[in-house]
C-alpha cells in the first residue's frame, strides 16, 4: 500500500541473543572449563550438561560461585549518573585513543572490559571508536556483580554483558587484542590467558589526588588522607611488558546535585562517618579533581598469575 511502511525493532534481549549466538565460540563453562553452545536460544550448555540461561535483560550469568560485593544496585546506578554527567569523558577518550593508536590490524577490534560495573565506561569508548573506525569492533563486559551487569545489558545492547568471576573467567583462550581494567581488580593470569599474542591490557588506576577534595574532607588528619598506588602499578610492570605510561589529571565543574551521587559511587565513602558525609553535602563543593594513570602493558611471553 502506497505510504506504508513497516519498521522491524528487535528486542535488547533478541540483539543479545543474536550476538550470543553468532559468537558461541569464545565462552567456556565456568565449572569444566568445555566448550559451550546456545541451546534453543536461551541457555548456553557445554558438554557436560552445565547450563547458563540468558536472562530478560539479555545478559548471562556464568559465576561459577556466589560472592559478596559492596557494590550493591544504588551504587551502579549512581556511578551511571556521575558518568552520564561527564565527569569521566576525558579519562574513556583517552583510553579510547590509547586503543586507537595501538591498534595496527585492519581487523576487528575485540575489545573486552574485565571489571565493567554498569557498563558507561565500555559504552563510552565503543561509541567513540565506532566513530573513528570504520571495522566492527566486538566488546565484551563482565563484572562480578550482577546488579551491575543487569543495568549494562538494560541499557546498552551494543556489547556482550556476561557476571563472571575474574578469577575464572569463562571465556576461550586468546579471544581478544585489548583488555581494559578500569579502577578495577584484575587477574592478570587470565588476561593473559585471554590475549592474543601481541595484545594489550590498559589499566586504569587512581592518581595521588582522585577525588582530593572528598579525600581531604572525609579523612584529613588521618593516614586515608594520602593515597598511593605504587604497589598496583609495581605488580603490573612485574607481570606486564610495560610499553606507555599516561597521566590524566583535571577538574570538573560540580553541580550541587551531584554530589549525593558522587559520594555513592566512590568507596572513599564507605568508611566514613555519617556526620562526615553529610558535612560534604552541606559543602559548597563547587570542583572536583579527577587524577589517573594510564598503564598499557604487552602480554609477555610466559605464564604469570595473580590477583591484585
Amino acid at each position: 500500500m502506497k505510504g506504508c511502511f513497516f519498521v522491524f525493532n528487535k528486542s535488547k534481549k533478541r540483539m543479545s541473543i543474536d550476538r550470543i549466538r553468532d559468537s558461541q565460540e569464545i565462552f567456556r563453562c565456568p565449572l569444566c572449563s568445555k566448550p559451550m553452545n546456545l541451546i534453543h536460544l536461551q541457555s548456553l550448555i557445554c558438554m557436560n550438561q552445565h547450563c547458563f540461561d540468558i536472562a530478560k535483560q539479555g545478559y548471562i550469568n556464568l559465576s561459577s560461585r556466589s560472592i559478596k560485593s559492596k557494590y550493591d544496585r544504588q551504587t551502579f546506578e549512581t556511578r551511571r549518573i556521575i558518568s552520564e554527567s561527564g565527569l569521566f569523558h576525558p579519562l574513556q577518550a583517552a583510553v579510547s585513543e590509547v586503543i586507537l593508536s595501538q591498534n595496527m590490524s585492519k581487523d576487528s577490534i575485540r575489545l573486552l572490559d574485565a571489571g565493567c560495573g554498569e557498563g558507561s565506561h565500555l559504552n563510552s569508548i565503543q561509541s567513540t571508536i565506532n566513530q573513528r573506525k570504520r571495522n566492527a569492533i566486538f566488546a565484551v563486559g563482565i563484572d562480578i556483580s550482577k546488579e551491575g551487569i543487569s543495568l549494562a545489558a538494560a541499557e546498552y545492547s551494543n556489547a556482550m554483558w556476561c557476571v563472571a568471576d575474574i578469577a575464572n573467567i569463562p571465556l576461550a583462550n586468546e579471544q581478544f587484542n585489548f583488555i581494559i581494567n578500569i579502577l578495577s581488580p584484575a587477574n592478570y593470569s587470565e588476561f593473559q590467558r585471554l590475549l592474543t599474542d601481541h595484545g594489550l591490557v590498559i589499566k586504569v588506576v587512581p592518581e595521588q589526588h582522585y577525588l582530593k577534595e572528598i579525600r581531604d574532607s572525609l579523612y584529613k588528619g588521618t593516614g586515608k588522607q594520602v593515597y598511593s598506588n605504587t604497589p598496583t602499578i609495581r605488580y603490573f610492570n612485574e607481570r606486564f611488558n610495560l610499553i606507555a605510561v599516561e597521566d590524566i589529571q583535571y577538574q570538573v565543574s560540580l553541580s550541587e546535585h551531584l554530589i549525593s551521587p558522587l559520594l555513592g559511587m566512590t568507596p572513599l565513602s564507605w568508611g566514613a562517618s555519617q556526620e562526615s558525609r553529610e558535612q560534604i553535602l552541606r559543602m559548597d563543593l563547587r570542583q572536583i579533581t579527577m587524577d589517573f594513570k594510564i598503564l598499557v602493558g604487552m602480554k609477555p611471553h610466559h605464564r604469570i598469575s595473580g590477583l591484585y
